[in-house]
Formats: C-alpha cells, sequence, structure tokens
C-alpha cells in the first residue's frame, strides 16, 4: 500500500508517543484498491484516502481522528448502470485498555452506554478502519439518472390486469349474511345441520 508521509499502515500501540499525535495519511494503490472495490462489490474505486491524527486520549487511550475521501462506482439497483459517488466522511473511533471495560459475570445486566469506545489493540490496523469506514459510507440504494422511471414502468408491468385480480373474500361472506338475515332458503333443506 503506498502511502505518503512515514506513517505505516499497521501501528504498534505500544510504540506510538503519548505526548504528541501522530498524523497518518493512507493512500492505497491500485492493486489494493481493486481488492476492495471487489470485497465491497464495487465496478471501481477510483481514489481512497484516510488521512488524520491519532491521539492519545485519557490514560492509555487512544483517539483516531480522520476524514475519509473515495470515488465509488456501483450498479444502479434498479438498472444496473454504473452510479458514481464521491464520499467525504469524517471518521472517528476511540480505544480504551482493556481493563476500562467493566467486566461481567453470567447472568449479570448490563447498562448499554453511548460510549463507542473499543478494546485498545496491541496494533492499530489503519487499513482495517479504513475498509470499514467505506463500508459505512456507501450508497445502500445508489440510483441511476432516470432509474425512477425505469422503476414506475416495471412496477407497471407487474401490476395485475383488473380482470385477473382475485375476487375479495368477504364479499362472499357479506352475500352469505344478506341470504341468511332475508331468510331465504339455501336449497339444503333443514335448519341446522
Amino acid at each position: 500500500m503506498s502511502q505518503s508521509g512515514s506513517t505505516p499502515e499497521r501501528l504498534r500501540v505500544a510504540a506510538l508517543r503519548n505526548t504528541q499525535p501522530t498524523a497518518f495519511d493512507i493512500r492505497p494503490d491500485e492493486t489494493r484498491r481493486a481488492a476492495l472495490a471487489d470485497e465491497l462489490r464495487l465496478l471501481s474505486l477510483k481514489k481512497l484516502r484516510l488521512a488524520g491524527e491519532l491521539r492519545p486520549e485519557g490514560r492509555n487511550g487512544w483517539r483516531l481522528e480522520a476524514m475519509l475521501g473515495a470515488t465509488v462506482t456501483q450498479p444502479c439497483v434498479v438498472t444496473l448502470a454504473p452510479v458514481t459517488t464521491r464520499i467525504d466522511e469524517p471518521v472517528t473511533r476511540v480505544w480504551r485498555p482493556e481493563e476500562s471495560f467493566a467486566s461481567l459475570t453470567e447472568g449479570a445486566e448490563i447498562e448499554m452506554s453511548d460510549d463507542e469506545s473499543e478494546p485498545l489493540p496491541d496494533v492499530i490496523d489503519l487499513g482495517a478502519v479504513m475498509s470499514e469506514a467505506l463500508s459505512l459510507a456507501l450508497p445502500l440504494y445508489p440510483h441511476a439518472e432516470g432509474a425512477e422511471a425505469v422503476a414506475g414502468e416495471l412496477d407497471a408491468q407487474a401490476a395485475p390486469e383488473p380482470e385477473d385480480e382475485r375476487p375479495n373474500p368477504f364479499a362472499a361472506l357479506s352475500g352469505l349474511r344478506e341470504r341468511m338475515e332475508s331468510g331465504e332458503d339455501d336449497g339444503e333443506g333443514g335448519e341446522n345441520r
């Protein structure tokens, strides 16, 4: 993976300086982008960059704040035509030491907090952070220009013809109730069968 600067993609936590931020700028080469595009089922991934810094936070914790930039091409969910999207998303991750997480005993109830911190690994993998952030930022339902018109035509073609529609079962019950209320004989003879 090509990168600007001297920051590697995988950072050993023990080697990080806890007195100052560690800046990074990760720009995957064409081979890595093609592999990631294949993994995420993209038609192409032209540009990809994760740039920011990793800062010490609290006692032995780390905070990553970065910007993810990418240009992706996905198939339209209606027409399968290529749809190109520019993604510019902030990325934040917080890691804390394992001991800062409450240990649970079996059967204990826990309260979910808004804290989205993760256990601190021995190695922070910036490439994995970038891949995860990209997969979360992708449009779920990309639409090509004119896809709404095509979807409308497909809906109209798939709609049943009025004569093909099933009869309403409640209409038959309504007719039966009307006959019973008017006292018409059903032709079966006898009252209670």
